[in-house]
């Protein structure tokens, strides 16, 4: 066991579970203030009902010796975390495998988190707590193994490249949110009345410790504290900064004022969509990258008014359309003498494939189960609830007491 990567992993484990705190944040600040408290629960309660899923079942799921060789899932190997950290090194990295699981879930308990903005305002908090269970289990467990077991279909043989998550956790959340967004329908006065941001404040608060996390993010994908991990925490930087300024730029352009949700935003879909390349490209290709999410996702907020679909913080728009950015413009600009694939038209088709089966397989499973969960529980509160707002409807507390 190498000591420096260990210490390297683990600090890379703890930014990111931060960076779920931090996205409770950046939500938090852009919901009516009366459900605030309800979008802080949503992504906190994630962090303890994921854990649970994740050593019970997710990991072997995830990350178990595929059945029968197919690609398709991990066996029951290292159910309840069986035979993980006996002192045995089970992949074959040079840090202990307890550590590796815990990196890996800390990426599966923030990608269920990103749905709740989806649904925020209206969804009920038992239908939540069912979904992120259920849903950490059955799409995102198979889409890790898929893409990061070394076993997967599509890692192993389409050959499609995700270095951090491009596929495996935005473009799932993304497509997951799509689908939630159809299931429950717009918030009452969707496109009638003006749903303002409570407090601006708190999300660029978020948006600092999501900004801050993701050095661990794609950094830690390194798996090392080496050359490939400052590359990818380089990339990170330049994306991130190129992304929110050209956010602001297009929208002083077209709306004729830039906001601060604006460089918000933009640094959040830089970061999304220079995730699955960090490792794989430069600081130049990263500049493109940076710009192509700032000026695309900015654009794809309309897709929502056009379609009518009511995605309350714009999850679809930030991390589907920027995981989708991302994981294309990795087949063109990856440069092989830094992550080892050269991009070419055939990289190009081998992630759009890769894309194209993500978004299906987590749209269509997501549309199931939340139909189920309709159909059974119920999923939406009640208009009366949505009304007098989830904080005291649901969780019976205020974000703000002005008066005794």
């Amino acid at each position: 066991m190498d000591s420096g990567h260990t210490a390297w992993l683990l600090t890379s484990s703890a930014l990111v579970l931060f960076m779920t705190p931090g996205l409770a944040l950046f939500y938090g600040g852009m919901v009516r203030a009366r459900n605030a408290l309800a979008m802080l629960m949503n992504n906190f309660v994630a962090m303890g009902i994921v854990t649970v899923t994740w050593i019970l079942i997710g990991y072997t799921l995830a990350f178990g010796p595929s059945v029968e060789g197919w690609g398709l899932f991990g066996g029951l190997d290292y159910l309840g975390l069986k035979g993980v950290g006996d002192g045995n090194p089970i992949h074959g990295a040079e840090v202990p495998d307890t550590v590796l699981m815990a990196f890996q879930m800390m990426f599966a308990i923030i990608t269920p988190a990103l749905i709740s903005g989806a649904v925020a305002g209206r969804m009920k908090f038992s239908a939540w707590v069912i979904f992120v269970a259920v849903w950490s289990v059955i799409v995102y467990a198979p889409m890790a193994h898929w893409v990061w077991s070394g076993e997967g279909f599509i890692g192993a043989n389409l050959e499609a490249i995700d270095f951090a998550g491009g596929l495996v956790v935005h473009i799932n959340a993304g497509a997951a949110a799509l689908a939630a967004v159809l299931v429950l329908g717009p918030r009452i006065g969707f496109r009638r009345e003006l749903l303002r941001p409570h407090a601006l404040p708190l999300t660029l608060i978020g948006t600092g410790i999501l900004w801050f996390g993701w050095f661990g993010f794609n950094a830690g994908s390194a798996f090392a504290a080496d050359g490939a991990a400052a590359n990818a925490f380089v990339t990170t930087q330049v994306a991130a900064g190129v992304a929110a300024t050209t956010w602001v730029i297009v929208e002083w352009l077209s709306a004729g004022k830039p906001t601060t949700l604006g460089v918000a935003s933009g640094a959040v879909a830089g970061l999304v969509a220079i995730t699955p390349a960090a490792g794989f490209v430069g600081p130049m290709e990263a500049i493109a990258i940076g710009v192509a999410a700032g000026a695309i996702c900015y654009w794809a907020l309309r897709l929502k008014f056009r379609f009518n679909f009511d995605d309350s913080l714009d999850v679809v728009a930030v991390h589907l359309v920027g995981g989708i950015i991302g994981s294309l413009l990795v087949g063109v600009l990856a440069d092989v003498d830094i992550g080892g694939v050269a991009g070419s038209v055939e990289q190009l088709g081998r992630q759009a494939a890769a894309v194209g089966i993500a978004i299906g397989y987590s749209f269509v499973v997501s549309y199931v189960l939340l139909r189920i969960i309709k159909a059974t529980i119920g999923i939406r509160v009640s208009e009366e609830e949505e009304r007098q707002g989830l904080d005291l409807a649901l969780h019976d507390e205020q974000a703000y007491v002005l008066s005794e």
